[in-house]
């Protein structure tokens, strides 16, 4: 499977600066826990057949952020007829929109796709930024991410998240006789590829920071014994991660792509290791008679967060890099289990088990600001998008009954289910696609 900007070779052309300081009133602050959703209006593309579809996926990213309110496209006074003109202002401050999207899509004498874009402040009544894109006509729906992002960006200050994939665990089959196959879908759900056929299990899949999701590392169960693998998405080639003769597991990239750090499993009890993936050499990080594992890289490298069992109960621990000044930051009630760095390096996201129930929470890389913000009955396995604003994890149904991917944003307030074919858990967040 090819890495789709690579066939695409989309091609953006900046067709507008940032606005000056002077429209900085136009924004949304994400890091507000209850902001009122900002009313965009986005008629349908001139154009392309490919023009409607492009701006409803982008209304659906939109609205999905929580921070956004895309406008009914039943109440719009105006029809766009020229994106290079500007717009009646009236005509739109009439329904409220405080910001107005407007794009064509034209079919190129090469076959391509030209999408052109134009974000408007309705009451400053400037534009805001025009953007174009082209690629292959099978590539709608990534354009309309990258416009997505690029409005997102715009208003908010902050990266946008939605041109991105998700691999994840897909489960089929009965519950007591599933198989767990690994399986990568866009952001948003859409386009699932299924990068195994279930004849063993997988587990815990991770992306490569640095390789834009073309090498994944993750478990498996080849063998009927746990391994750490890495896959390439491009050619479909698997490789084990060494030769080790006990259990190894919880993999997860070095920021910078090149250490693979997770847990080996000897005489019952696991530690953490780092292996350099240039080198293959193989560095021991902890030494207990505990339960280490789960570790996560801070994004500048510097620091490594896991959990251990070592004080009697599973909690979570910050140490060096090189294995020093192992120390305890979760204090909490409870157990709390799976820690995550934000790539931010702001925020810790982990699982929470208390009275019988798992919930999401973060907490600061000191262990102050603890916090629940998911709201289900078992939900475990947090992931960060890339820009460090909205997390993915998992949450099982009561009763057993299947797991379902959910969302939540940072603040705890914008709590969604990610769709998806059948059951299914583990997601992990890739980088931005480039």
């Amino acid at each position: 499977m090819q890495r789709i900007a690579k066939v695409l070779g989309l091609v953006v052309a900046l067709m507008s600066l940032w606005l000056a300081p002077a429209f900085a009133t136009l924004q949304v602050d994400v890091n507000q826990g209850n902001v009122q959703p900002l009313p965009i209006a986005i008629p349908d593309f001139n154009g392309a057949p490919a023009g409607r579809d492009i701006a409803s996926v982008v209304r659906a990213d939109l609205e999905r952020s929580g921070l956004f309110k895309p406008l009914d496209p039943r109440s719009f006074l105006e029809k766009i007829s020229n994106i290079n003109q500007s717009p009646n202002y009236a005509n739109w401050r009439t329904i409220n929109a405080q910001a107005l999207v407007t794009g064509e899509a034209t079919q190129q004498p090469d076959g391509r796709l030209r999408v052109a874009f134009r974000l408007w402040d309705v009451f400053g009544e400037q534009q805001m930024i025009g953007k174009e894109y082209t690629a292959a006509p099978e590539s709608w729906r990534q354009m309309a991410h990258m416009i997505s992002d690029d409005i997102y960006q715009r208003i908010t200050g902050e990266t946008g998240y939605f041109n991105t994939r998700i691999v994840y665990i897909a489960e089929r089959g009965p519950l007591l006789n599933r198989k767990k196959l690994l399986a990568i879908m866009d952001e948003d759900g859409y386009n699932p590829t299924y990068l195994t056929d279930g004849a063993y299990m997988v587990l815990t899949p991770r992306f490569d920071p640095t390789s834009h999701e073309q090498r994944i590392a993750y478990m498996s169960y080849i063998a009927g014994k746990p391994r750490v693998y890495l896959f390439d998405i491009n050619t479909g080639h698997q490789q084990m991660l060494g030769e080790f003769s006990n259990m190894t597991f919880s993999p997860r990239f070095s920021p910078d792509g090149n250490k693979v750090v997770m847990s080996l499993e000897k005489g019952g009890v696991s530690n953490i290791y780092v292996m350099d993936l240039r080198s293959r050499a193989v560095t021991q990080l902890t030494n207990t008679r505990a339960i280490d594992t789960s570790p996560s890289y801070s994004p500048d490298g510097r620091q490594i967060t896991f959990e251990s069992d070592r004080g009697g109960t599973q909690q979570i621990y910050v140490m060096n890099a090189d294995g020093s000044n192992q120390h305890r930051i979760s204090f909490g009630p409870g157990r709390n289990a799976t820690p995550v760095w934000s790539p931010r390096g702001d925020l810790i996201a982990f699982t929470r088990l208390e009275e019988g129930a798992f919930n999401i929470g973060v907490m600061r890389p000191d262990g102050s600001g603890e916090r629940i913000i998911s709201t289900g009955w078992q939900d475990e396995g947090p992931t960060w998008a890339p820009n460090g604003r909205v997390l993915m994890f998992t949450r099982t149904l009561r009763g057993g009954r299947g797991s379902q991917i959910w969302s939540v944003d940072a603040t705890g307030r914008n709590e969604r289910r990610v769709l998806t074919q059948g059951d299914a858990s583990d997601p992990a967040w890739s980088p931005l696609i480039q």
